[in-house]
C-alpha cells in the first residue's frame, strides 16, 4: 500500500496553506487591525473563526467525503448541489477571487514604481495570468511546482513579515472605528467573509486530494487521514500570518491613519520598516502568495467545470485564465464592492453545509435537514447582503431589526429555529436511511 513519506505529507501541508493565503488573507488583516483599535483582539477572534476554523473544518468534512463538493453536498440533490458548487466555484474562481489575486498585487507592488493607469495593470495583469496559464495546465505537478518551490518562498517572505510586524511596530494603538466599539467580535467574524477561505477551501478540496493521489496514494482513510493533516498545518500558517498582521496593522496608526484599504497599510508599513527595499520585498511577497492562489483556484475551477461541461481540462484553464484578466481590469475598489453582497449572501448556506455535514449520523435523512436550512441560511443571507447594499433602503423595518442583524448574522437565529423545527420533522417521520444508502 502506497503512503506518502514525511516530507511529502509537510509539502503538501505547505501546499495547502500557500493555496489559501491569496489577496484577501493579506490585505483584510491590517485594515481590521488598524480600524479596531484596543479592540483588535477580540476583532481578531472573530476574524480567525470564519478565515481559519471554518476552511479547517471544511477541509475536514471535504476529505470524509474524499475531496469532492458535489459529495458533500449530495443531501440537497444533484441540482441544487451542482447550483451551489457553480456558484462557489465562479466565485472565488473568475468573478471575483482569481482576478482580485491580480489588481492587489498590482496595487501593493507593482502601482506605486508605475503610477495605476488602466495600461499598466493590463501589462502586469497580461503577464500574471501568462505565468497563471502555464503552471496550471499541469496540474499533476502542483505538489511539485508549489509544495516544494513556491510556498517555501512564500512561508519565508511572510515569516520576515510576521516577525517584523512584532519586534519593529511602526507605533501606538489608534482609536476604535465604531463598528469595532459596538461589536468587535462579530464584526471581525463577518470580516473573516471577504477572505474566502471557506469557499476556497469548498473548491481546493479536490485538488488537495488529487495532489495526494498523484503520489500513488489510492486508500480512502489514507487520503483522508492525509488531508486533515495538511488542513491542520494550514490552518495553523494562517493563524500565524493573520496575527502578525493584525498586529503590523494596529500599530500602523501612526503611518496609516487615512488609508482606505489594507493594501494602502501594507505599504506604508514597509516603507516606513525597510524603506525602498521594503518596496521591492513587498511586491514580491505579494505577487508569490497571490500567484499561488490563482493557480489553485484556476486548477480546480476547470478541474470542476471539465466534469459538467464538453469542454477539456486544458480548454478550460486557457477560458478561466482569460476571463480573469478582463474582470481582473475592473480595479480592487469595484472587484471588492462587487464582491462583498454575493460573499454575504452566500456564506451562510456553505457554512450551513459543512458544519451539518459531521451531524449526517443523528438524522433519519439529512435531506430533510440540510434542504430547509440551507434554504433559511441563504434568504436571511440576501437580506444581509441587501441590507449592506444601496437597496437597503427598500427592505421592511422588521428584517433591519432582527436579532444580531447589526453584526451581519442576521440568518443565525432563524437557522436555529429552522434545525429544531427539521429535526422534529423529521423524528416524525420514517427511517428512509437504508432507501438512501
Amino acid at each position: 500500500m502506497k503512503v506518502l513519506k514525511g516530507q511529502d505529507i509537510l509539502a503538501l501541508g505547505f501546499m495547502t496553506f500557500a493555496l489559501f493565503v491569496g489577496a484577501g488573507n493579506i490585505i483584510f488583516p491590517p485594515i481590521v487591525g488598524l480600524q479596531s483599535g484596543p479592540n483588535v483582539w477580540l476583532a481578531a477572534l472573530g476574524f480567525l473563526v470564519t478565515a481559519v476554523g471554518l476552511p479547517v473544518i471544511t477541509v475536514v468534512a471535504l476529505a470524509k467525503v474524499g475531496g469532492g463538493m458535489d459529495a458533500l453536498s449530495s443531501p440537497i440533490g444533484k441540482f441544487f448541489g451542482g447550483l451551489l458548487a457553480a456558484v462557489c466555484y465562479l466565485s472565488v474562481g473568475p468573478l471575483f477571487a482569481t482576478p482580485r489575486t491580480a489588481t492587489v498585487s498590482f496595487e501593493v507592488g507593482v502601482a506605486p514604481l508605475t503610477g495605476e493607469s488602466p495600461l499598466a495593470l493590463f501589462i502586469y495583469s497580461l503577464v500574471y495570468f501568462i505565468v497563471v496559464l502555464a503552471v496550471s495546465m499541469y496540474p499533476g505537478k502542483l505538489l511539485d511546482t508549489v509544495g516544494r518551490f513556491l510556498a517555501p518562498l512564500k512561508i519565508v517572505a511572510l515569516a520576515v513579515l510576521g516577525i517584523a510586524a512584532f519586534m519593529l511596530p511602526a507605533g501606538g494603538i489608534g482609536e476604535a472605528q465604531s463598528a469595532y466599539v459596538a461589536a468587535p467580535f462579530s464584526k471581525g467574524f463577518s470580516d473573516g467573509y471577504l477572505t474566502m477561505d471557506t469557499l476556497g477551501a469548498l473548491v481546493f478540496g479536490i485538488v488537495i486530494v488529487n495532489a495526494i493521489r498523484s503520489r500513488g496514494v489510492e486508500s480512502p482513510k489514507l487520503i483522508t487521514r492525509y488531508a486533515i493533516i495538511a488542513g491542520l498545518i494550514a490552518g495553523v500558517g494562517l493563524a500565524l500570518v493573520y496575527v502578525s498582521l493584525f498586529r503590523l496593522g494596529s500599530g500602523s496608526h501612526e503611518i496609516a491613519a487615512g488609508a482606505a484599504n489594507g493594501a494602502a497599510v501594507l505599504h506604508a508599513y514597509v516603507q516606513h520598516t525597510f524603506g525602498s527595499l521594503g518596496s521591492g520585498f513587498l511586491a514580491v511577497l505579494i505577487a508569490l502568495a497571490c500567484l499561488v492562489t490563482a493557480v489553485g483556484l484556476t486548477c480546480a475551477c476547470a478541474e470542476y467545470f471539465s466534469q459538467i461541461l464538453p469542454l477539456s481540462y486544458r480548454a478550460l484553464v486557457v477560458i478561466l485564465a482569460g476571463f480573469s484578466l478582463l474582470v481582473s481590469n475592473l480595479g480592487l475598489t469595484k472587484l471588492i464592492m462587487f464582491s462583498v453582497p454575493v460573499l454575504t449572501a452566500i456564506y451562510p448556506p456553505c457554512i450551513v453545509l459543512v458544519a451539518l455535514s459531521f451531524c449526517n449520523d443523528l438524522w433519519n435523512s439529512p435531506a430533510r435537514i440540510l434542504g430547509p436550512v440551507m434554504l433559511v441560511s441563504l434568504l436571511f443571507g440576501i437580506v444581509d447582503a441587501i441590507k449592506g447594499s444601496s437597496l437597503a433602503t427598500a427592505l421592511p423595518d422588521v428584517l433591519t431589526h432582527l436579532p444580531l442583524s447589526h453584526q451581519g448574522l442576521a440568518w443565525l437565529v432563524p437557522c436555529v429555529i429552522a434545525l429544531a423545527i427539521a429535526v422534529g420533522f423529521d423524528r416524525m417521520l420514517g427511517k428512509p436511511r437504508e432507501a438512501l444508502a
